[in-house]
């Protein structure tokens, strides 16, 4: 699995992972626990404490048919939120404001269609006090892939 992981790593990252409206994502050819397995690790890793597991996915796939819904969109999709005490609070100095992206988040999804990668990533937040933890985010979201 970790083979596979790392070549679809490798041929993504010659690619380059995508930026598309604030939004760094990685697509992997992988299994959709494995790669939520990875994201976890990848946070706890750091010392840092996973807050809360949103499961989007089954909360979409149980809530569709009350509300008329006929498309599933998910395989599965979760998103970790957590936080950092230090760089929360460099940034949070910087900038009061900052408070609106805490917890932090990485989010890791697979449609439904088959075949459908998975895709871990995580929002940009656009302010140049915020670069040291996107640059955290970014990390994890790499870790999580096989690139650390």
């Amino acid at each position: 699995m970790r083979q596979l992981i790392w070549a679809t790593l490798g041929a993504g990252l010659l690619a380059g992972p995508a930026f598309a409206e604030g939004f760094f994502t990685i697509e992997l050819a992988a299994e959709f626990e494995d790669v939520a397995l990875d994201v976890e690790d990848a946070i706890t890793n750091r010392g840092l404490v996973i807050d809360s597991v949103s499961h989007v996915g089954p909360m979409l796939a149980r809530t569709g048919a009350d509300l008329g819904a006929e498309t599933e969109l998910f395989a599965d999709a979760r998103i970790y939120s957590f936080c950092s005490a230090t760089l929360s609070r460099e940034a949070m100095e910087a900038d009061l404001r900052n408070l609106q992206y805490c917890p932090y988040n990485v989010y890791v999804f697979q449609a439904a269609e088959e075949g459908a990668p998975v895709i871990v990533g995580y929002r940009e937040a656009d302010v140049p006090s915020m670069r040291n933890v996107n640059g955290l985010l970014q990390q994890i979201v790499a870790a999580a892939a096989g690139a650390n």
